[in-house]
């Protein structure tokens, strides 16, 4: 297993990468931002800045963020809904796989829409598995993810291209600072998400015996 120092010098290279990119890197961070282990605020922050560099285009990093956090959010509601409830309530406990599906039978295309705009650190994932896994119908979760996200992401780019001035001087000035920060939150989330992976597992392989 890598070191902290190892693992944090990796992602701060994957990022730099990414922003070098410009479009296509938002594509390849929607992948890893809607997967098990999301980076939290990395699709953001780096809307925000490509927009803010290159205000004319702000649209086309709205369009391509969308794009990327839609395709990403395909591939794990296609891995929920291969794999059906239980690949689900593998990576979740049951309790709160159970009220994941509430929330969802509830709500339906808006239990989609609505984490899809939220901004971190609200969790969208495991509203992506639940889809899934209650095999909703692949067009309506297409519409409600590219609705959500839509939104979020216009809203974003636009705030960037309006305040890019401002948003450039931050991120001139205090870039490997606020890199670290994202980075160091992006880590924590990972290592939470795999620690409780791990504990799901191991709870559904031994389960608890049943009192008389």
């Amino acid at each position: 297993m890598l070191s902290p120092a190892l693992l944090l010098l990796a992602v701060s290279t994957f990022m730099r990468w990414v922003a070098r990119l410009g479009g296509p890197g938002l594509v390849l961070l929607g992948l890893a931002d809607n997967s098990i282990i999301p980076l939290p605020g990395s699709m953001d922050v780096l809307t925000i800045w490509l927009a803010a560099h290159h205000r004319s285009y702000w649209w086309y990093y709205a369009l391509v963020a969308t794009g990327g956090a839609v395709l990403g959010g395909y591939l794990t509601y296609g891995l929920a809904k291969k794999g059906g409830k239980e690949a689900l309530e593998k990576k979740l406990s049951k309790s709160k796989a159970e009220q994941v599906y509430r929330r969802f039978e509830r709500w339906g295309f808006w239990a989609v829409t609505v984490p899809a705009m939220l901004p971190p650190p609200f969790p969208i994932v495991p509203f992506l598995l639940a889809a899934g896994a209650l095999q909703y119908s692949p067009k309506k979760f297409l519409a409600a993810l590219t609705l959500g996200r839509g939104i979020r992401f216009t809203a974003i780019a636009g705030l960037g291209a309006i305040y890019g001035r401002h948003i450039v001087n931050f991120f001139s000035r205090y870039y490997t600072p606020a890199l670290i920060t994202l980075i160091s939150f992006s880590i924590i989330a990972g290592i939470v998400a795999l620690v409780q992976y791990k504990r799901m597992r191991h709870t559904s392989a031994h389960p608890q015996p049943r009192a008389a």
